[in-house]
């Protein structure tokens, strides 16, 4: 079956080792990469990795453009590398100008915007974010890291995300690690069922029961779930052993391990 990893993130070279290190220490594991390119591609053609979505969160208004410049100078490198390669932009709250930052990006080539809200400690629904979504609804996805079960992390919570949903009624959003990282029941009872509400499985297998998994994935709906690592979390490979663990048809898994994500990012390739 072909694969594309949906949800990876990759640094600079000259802070990948800091920023993956950060990451870790953030969620209180080991993540498995390096977080640079090189070895996010390397590990990709190991796990027969045909296409990828790379991500790099900005957690300032600085970082901003050089961000996305990076974004799309790797995703220039993985099409040269024989991959389906595409870029998310990164965006933070407090940039002064979202609108001119969109049209740069599309410009480079980015398809979407990636928003982390509890790393960049900001509610889903906060107004700092309405012109962002006013600019992007019917034009560019968000994709949204979702999730916590730690009080200190209130930020990403799916009844957030449908209050978004209610307030821009044409913007197209990715709930990510199955809809919330460890509380994927509050995505069951706010998000399933809406159909500008896509899903992916990063960061939610290691920890899920496969019986459990497969649970979510039906109330969900297993034509709105993507394959991703979410790497440096974990590897292509150690990705797909778990994938391969859950009760799914021949056709759920070709879906969710490709078909779907051709359709939200609406390519027609093959790796």
């Amino acid at each position: 079956m072909k694969i594309f990893d949906i949800h990876t993130h990759i640094y600079p070279d000259a802070i990948a080792r800091r920023a993956v290190a950060s990451l870790g220490e953030f969620y209180n594991f080991v993540p498995q990469g390096a977080g640079t390119y090189a070895d996010m591609t390397e590990h990709a053609r190991v796990g027969s990795v045909g296409g990828f979505l790379l991500f790099c969160v900005a957690t300032n208004a600085h970082q901003v453009p050089k961000v996305n410049d990076a974004i799309a100078a790797a995703v220039r490198r993985g099409r040269e590398d024989g991959f389906v390669s595409v870029g998310f932009a990164g965006m933070y709250q407090d940039y002064p100008d979202f609108e001119g930052e969109i049209d740069r990006c599309e410009k480079l080539g980015l398809r979407g915007v990636k928003i982390h809200p509890d790393i960049q400690h900001i509610d889903i629904d906060d107004p700092k974010f309405f012109p962002l979504y006013e600019i992007l609804e019917g034009r560019m996805p968000v994709y949204f890291h979702m999730g916590d079960d730690r009080p200190q992390y209130p930020f990403s919570q799916a009844k957030k995300l449908a209050h978004v949903l209610e307030l821009f009624p044409r913007l197209e959003v990715v709930a990510a690690h199955l809809g919330g990282y460890r509380r994927q029941d509050e995505a069951i009872e706010h998000l399933a069922g809406n159909p500008r509400v896509w899903y992916d499985t990063s960061s939610a297998l290691w920890y899920l029961a496969p019986e459990e998994a497969s649970r979510i994935i039906g109330r969900l709906g297993a034509e709105t779930v993507m394959f991703g690592t979410d790497y440096p979390v974990m590897y292509p490979v150690d990705s797909m052993v778990l994938f391969d663990r859950l009760t799914l048809t021949d056709k759920q898994k070709e879906d969710i391990l490709w078909n779907n994500a051709m359709r939200f990012l609406h390519l027609n390739e093959t790796p």
